[in-house]
């Protein structure tokens, strides 16, 4: 039997109000396709800045799509890996916590949470903005939920066998049990209502007091049994591993890396300086292949340097650069209007008159014209902590972005493939969210802190599920004015959910049995599972296993 061609029949059942799904596109002959997705309006990609499916099939010639595609991963995939990076959001977010004096439990479950999160959390959000798409966001949660407490957790079982802490294990293995049945509910209902919606955020703020309350409690029972005795002065200190903000116990020496001698920058040096991303000492001790990929990445870096301020409370000056500052209230604010919302506000006009985008130009040069005329260059001023907050705003509007991005190439890539945005979600955008936890993770405890690494699995994936869900859900509520309907892509969401129940009660049941002692055996255990579970789900999509 011969393919279905394109004919102009399809403008006419669009006319006629008929739905065309964009799925029908690799139906048709190779030449066709292009005009079918520039004319079918379920092929159009309106939350990104590019329509993937267009690149795809009309950029270059019939024959060469799959070279297309090819450069599409591959050049969006490493502009993410740059604009996504945890090195300019977490300084910012442990400045906002050290500036509003919270303690490392409030600030480890709430912004530090967040910096761990947002790629998943903003992913989520982009993927329920479109009703097609929304079995990715809740296939990338639950994928990534899976991940990280069987491939992750098992991971660091295998490296360093180790006594899990008790209550601190079971207290977050039962919030995210709640957390994923009360999803698994609503997808067997199929809508999500606003008071389910906020019940995911409250789900959280319930959480956050009682890891608040726990610890204050522990901390009391210590001192009444030790004293108050110290042992010696420690500064609590950040530190960063690629998508992981960990908080760990450091002793810094006091004159170490001091210069000999006083030594002055001008200030343009000072600017030359900031703009550069390469460590000169690193340069020389990586390989070939880093270099290269660095060489790539540097033009990237340096844009973010441009418009992303980083305070850093590690550094003595907390890393105070008075030219680039004064630059970053221009081009922070300019850069947040341009990519919010995928460019919604490129075009509008303050009373339908003004730019607003020349508006926020004109106020951030003024802005930026005061501070450079009343600071210096060695002294940070009193309100420096202001470029944290301005450094987490442009962050999350970037990866905001770039998430949009992520989904519209993953829903390209499954309509090219003939995938299921849930099987995609668990799948690619799982994997892509977590693999920088996996090896964050089982550095930590390679490092000999398998504790702090195994309350990272879980203690993130709780943000990531209420959060992304419940953030989501919110934010298409107040775009639609009306209850978010949620469609299960057939058997595989619910082998998805059901996997992931199953893990946790697994869990839940083995270590107290276990007597909270995580080993090789656990770790094996888990990963057995993971690669069953993920063997089950593609047979399913591929209709292998089927309910008759």
């Amino acid at each position: 039997m011969s393919r279905p061609r394109f004919t102009p029949t399809f403008d006419k059942g669009l006319a006629a109000g008929e739905h065309i799904s964009c799925d029908l596109v690799m139906n048709l002959s190779a030449t066709d396709r292009c005009a079918f997705v520039k004319n079918t309006s379920d092929c159009s990609m309106e939350d990104g800045f590019i329509n993937y499916l267009q690149l795809a099939f009309c950029l270059l010639p019939p024959n060469l799509t799959p070279l297309t595609i090819t450069l599409c991963v591959s050049l969006t995939c490493c502009s993410l890996d740059a604009s996504v990076s945890p090195c300019s959001f977490c300084p910012n977010l442990a400045a906002i916590s050290t500036s509003l004096r919270l303690t490392h439990n409030v600030a480890g479950v709430t912004f530090l949470a967040f910096g761990n999160g947002a790629p998943d959390v903003f992913s989520a959000m982009a993927a329920f903005s479109h009703p097609h798409t929304a079995g990715m966001a809740v296939g990338a949660l639950f994928g990534a939920g899976i991940f990280v407490t069987t491939v992750v957790a098992g991971g660091v079982a295998l490296v360093k066998p180790f006594n899990v802490a008790s209550r601190p294990f079971l207290r977050d293995i039962i919030f995210y049990m709640v957390a994923v049945f009360w999803t698994f509910f609503i997808l067997y209902r199929g809508t999500v209502s606003l008071g389910e919606t906020l019940g995911y955020l409250g789900l959280y703020v319930v959480y956050v007091l009682t890891v608040i309350i726990s610890a204050c409690i522990y901390n009391r029972q210590k001192h009444s049994r030790m004293g108050s005795t110290q042992n010696g002065p420690l500064i609590y200190t950040m530190a960063f591993l690629p998508c992981q903000c960990y908080i760990v116990h450091v002793s810094v020496p006091e004159a170490e890396y001091r210069p000999l001698l006083p030594y002055s920058e001008s200030t343009s040096q000072i600017l030359l300086s900031s703009l550069n991303p390469v460590d000169n000492r690193k340069w020389r001790r990586k390989s070939w292949g880093w270099r290269a990929l660095k060489v790539v990445k540097t033009p990237l870096e340096v844009l973010l340097l441009l418009i992303v301020p980083i305070v850093d409370p590690d550094k003595e000056d907390r890393n105070w650069r008075r030219p680039l500052n004064c630059l970053h209230l221009i081009t922070a604010p300019l850069v947040c209007v341009l990519t919010f919302q995928s460019g919604t506000y490129v075009h509008y006009m303050v009373q339908g008159e003004f730019p607003l985008w020349l508006l926020t130009f004109l106020i951030g040069l003024f802005l930026a014209a005061i501070v450079f005329c009343t600071t210096a260059n060695d002294c940070p001023p009193v309100y420096h902590s202001l470029f944290a907050l301005l450094g987490f705003l442009v962050s999350a509007v970037l990866i905001s972005a770039a998430a949009s991005e992520v989904v519209s190439l993953l829903h390209m890539l499954g309509v090219v493939l003939s995938l299921s945005n849930t099987v995609l979600g668990l799948t690619l955008l799982a994997w892509g969210n977590s693999i920088g936890d996996c090896f964050s993770d089982i550095t930590i405890a390679h490092q000999g802190y398998p504790r702090m690494a195994i309350s990272a699995c879980f203690g993130g994936i709780i943000f990531n599920m209420l959060f992304g869900v419940g953030l989501g859900c919110l934010v298409q509520m107040i775009r639609s004015h009306s209850d978010v309907e949620l469609e299960p892509e057939g058997l595989l969401m619910w082998v998805v959910t059901g996997s992931l129940g199953l893990s946790l009660v697994l869990s839940f049941v083995i270590v107290p049995l276990c007597r909270f002692r995580l080993g090789p055996r656990y770790g094996t255990f888990l990963l057995v599972f993971y690669a069953t579970f993920l063997l089950i789900a593609l047979l399913t999509e591929f209709g292998k296993i089927r309910i008759s």
